[in-house]
């Protein structure tokens, strides 16, 4: 298997260097940072004992790969907006876990420092402009929420405006105003919900500045992002899980790849350099135009998108005769379902590489899938989410062979 150059932002467990950390002093109140009481080795870890007690029963698990600076990777961040007690005093910040209260935040540990200052200056200009944040108990105000993307090479950043009246007074005055306080900001959006939901984004969009979208690169690919595309939040460490699927994919140049959940089609268009043809599939419309814009964008030929339900794409896939070689899949923390892998057997792909963000629900389609003949020969866990509890792996699969499977080789439940 070709091996590239090793990204120096993957550190391995044991060489991550020991980490003296400053408490944040709203980290109890807002509960996204579960671990941030933890040296960073620690977090580690606590991480890979994780995944090994869901996981150690299919395999081998691998060192966990960590961040070499585990602070402010989130290139997309977004806050929410609401007065205080006395309705007094604007606050900003992130909902207290299992609440609607507004923690308080100006600089968070983890999110983009960029971002952290456009999202207090706007709170500024919320009061220079006679502004109030959304009021969800009177269903009263204009602003409730604010999400900030920045592309982590490119450094463009979007600015969406989320509030709850399409009615937005002095608007161009208030983006002229934010703009003068951050040039570096590429494109404003105002999207507009008016639900009684804790949906962020309404389904109303409108440009006040700039495209409407940013552009970042990821594995030598440009992608466009748009405010409902879904793009990792850690751009880091997210090459480095897509480089180390791709090694384990083993592309020749002559296969047949199949991108299910593909999204914006990141990953279907990473590995379309390295294969014969790749068929992304996706529900989301607005996701599978993203995908379709992307590989125009990136000069790619051998990329299709279809906006269809993965298990029925590959259901019929199978009654047609058709083949896939390898199948990625990068499903969300539900993870997958027992009709996605039973389609998913029944194409019956030579390798699957399954990228999970879940080992809890990894370890249940991992079950499923050895009842369907698939066996697990390659584990790796990668810390894209530094201070809290959550870790990704990437899990090679391969069809067993029939002798195999009659002694009972790679079979993790003897």
């Amino acid at each position: 298997m070709k091996t590239n150059p090793p990204n120096r932002s993957a550190v391995p467990l044991q060489v991550v260097p020991q980490t003296n950390l400053r408490l944040c002093p709203v980290a109890k109140k807002c509960g996204g940072c579960q671990l941030q009481n933890m040296a960073y080795p620690r977090q580690l870890a606590f991480k890979q004992g994780m995944v090994q007690r869901l996981l150690g029963a299919y395999g081998k698990v691998e060192p966990i790969l960590g961040m070499e600076n585990p602070f402010h990777y989130r290139n997309k961040v977004q806050a929410a907006f609401a007065f205080d007690r006395r309705r007094s005093k604007i606050l900003s910040g992130v909902y207290q876990s299992s609440t609607h209260r507004v923690v308080y935040v100006d600089r968070c540990l983890i999110e983009d420092k960029q971002a952290d200052e456009i999202i207090v200056t706007i709170r500024g200009l919320l009061k220079s402009f006679k502004l109030t944040p959304y009021d969800e108990n009177r269903e009263t105000g204009f602003l409730r929420h604010v999400l900030v993307k920045r592309g982590f090479q490119s450094g463009q950043i979007m600015v969406v405006l989320v509030t709850a009246t399409p009615v937005f007074p002095a608007k161009n005055r208030f983006v002229e105003a934010l703009l003068q306080a951050h040039p570096q900001i590429t494109t404003v959006l105002m999207n507009t919900n008016r639900h009684h939901t804790n949906l962020v984004l309404g389904d109303t969009e409108k440009v006040l500045y700039g495209p409407g979208y940013i552009e970042d690169t990821l594995c030598g690919c440009v992608f466009r992002i748009s405010a409902r595309s879904f793009y990792q939040v850690n751009p880091v460490q997210t090459q480095v899980l897509y480089q180390k699927a791709m090694d384990l994919a083993e592309l020749t140049g002559k296969e047949t790849v199949i991108d299910a959940y593909c999204g914006i089609g990141t990953i279907g268009l990473i590995a379309s350099r390295r294969a014969g043809r790749v068929i992304g599939v996706e529900v989301n419309p607005d996701a599978v135009r993203d995908a379709i814009s992307n590989a125009r964008r990136n000069g790619v030929k051998n990329s299709y998108f279809i906006r269809e339900d993965a298990g029925e794409f590959l259901t019929r896939m199978a009654q047609e005769g058709r083949h896939a070689d390898v199948v990625f899949m990068d499903p969300p923390r539900a993870g997958s379902t027992p009709r996605f892998l039973s389609s998913l057997a029944a194409l019956a792909p030579d390798r699957i590489v399954y990228i999970s963000c879940n080992p809890e629900t990894l370890a249940r389609d991992l079950r499923l899938l050895d009842g369907h003949g698939y066996r697990v020969r390659h584990i790796q866990p990668v810390d894209m989410f530094p201070h809290t509890s959550h870790v990704e792996v990437v899990c090679l699969l391969t069809k067993a062979h029939s002798a195999a499977k009659k002694s009972g080789e790679g079979n993790g439940f003897q």
